[in-house]
């Protein structure tokens, strides 16, 4: 039998135990079951289940929840991130968007968030997914509220110009739809980008997130840092910073946690006061909402 072949990061033991502040548990069990019980039914996806999300409990109880559409495959490879890789993933099922809105309906959801893998293998890059599934929601539940969090939409030409032409079409295509909110994560800092963001720039999403506050500057733009991973607190605030100068309104902040071996470690579990000090800080700053804390996660306390 071959031998497994095992990631870089396999051997690279964890640096410290798991604080208490991050042992949650799991929460309403009914509640969970229910909800679980509707995704299996309707063969959907959620990016609660798929990246193991600590909150996922709470926000079932409170009538909300992230549906990861596209399937379960994505086509990037991230050093953070639970959900499966792979270059070739299964065709767009065109069914996925009725679904979808058929389980936010019996689950009589409140506020929904829209989520996709990276399809950088379509020709819209996933822009589709999610104006299709708005449309397919709002016609049986016409008041409720959606927040799409996207990847950035980048690619399909050699050409910069016409990549970042393109890319601004699949944005406004999302932003007609008329979410609520516009959220795409910057997930860690600039120095550690190409390390923890594989296929992604810190200058690309920037400069979606500014393209959105332009195009839409009614529909308040969001995104996300994780801590943990080997940064600086100056590092943070300059990318908090960054956000601010192109508009962002929301930000989260959160504890990385590691999925598993395969994945890049923890350098280090950030103190309760470090989350409040940079709530502070983001508040300060001009962001009109923060979330700061070990299990905040990007659609947490969403609505």
């Amino acid at each position: 039998m071959e031998k497994q072949k095992l990631s870089r990061y396999s051997a690279i033991p964890p640096k410290q135990r798991l604080p208490s502040w991050l042992q949650r548990p799991i929460g309403n069990a009914s509640q969970l079951e229910a909800v679980q019980a509707v995704v299996k039914q309707q063969r959907l996806h959620t990016i609660c289940e798929e990246g193991r999300c600590p909150n996922r409990a709470e926000c079932y109880a409170a009538g909300t929840a992230t549906f990861l559409l596209g399937g379960p495959i994505c086509t990037r490879s991230c050093a953070f991130c639970q959900v499966e890789k792979g270059s070739a993933p299964k065709p767009v099922d065109l069914k996925e968007a009725e679904r979808v809105a058929e389980a936010v309906e019996v689950l009589q959801l409140k506020y929904v968030v829209l989520t996709a893998v990276a399809r950088d293998d379509l020709d819209d890059h996933g822009a589709g997914l999610f104006t299709n599934t708005i449309t397919a929601i709002r016609r049986r539940m016409p008041e409720i509220a959606i927040e799409v969090l996207t990847p950035d939409f980048w690619g399909g030409h050699k050409d910069f110009n016409e990549s970042l032409k393109r890319q601004r079409q699949r944005l406004q295509q999302v932003l007609d739809a008329k979410p609520v909110c516009f959220n795409h994560n910057l997930e860690t800092v600039y120095r550690l980008q190409g390390e923890v963001r594989r296929g992604a720039t810190w200058e690309r999403s920037l400069g979606l997130l500014a393209t959105s506050a332009e195009l839409a500057p009614d529909i308040p733009t969001k995104s996300g840092l994780m801590l943990g991973l080997g940064e600086t607190n100056d590092e943070v605030i300059a990318a908090l910073q960054a956000l601010r100068r192109v508009n962002c309104a929301r930000v989260t902040i959160g504890q990385y946690l590691r999925p598993s071996l395969a994945h890049i470690p923890v350098e280090r579990y950030c103190s309760l006061e470090e989350y409040k000090e940079l709530e502070i800080i983001a508040k300060d700053l001009g962001f009109s909402q923060v979330r700061s804390g070990p299990l905040v996660r990007s659609s947490y306390h969403a609505a």
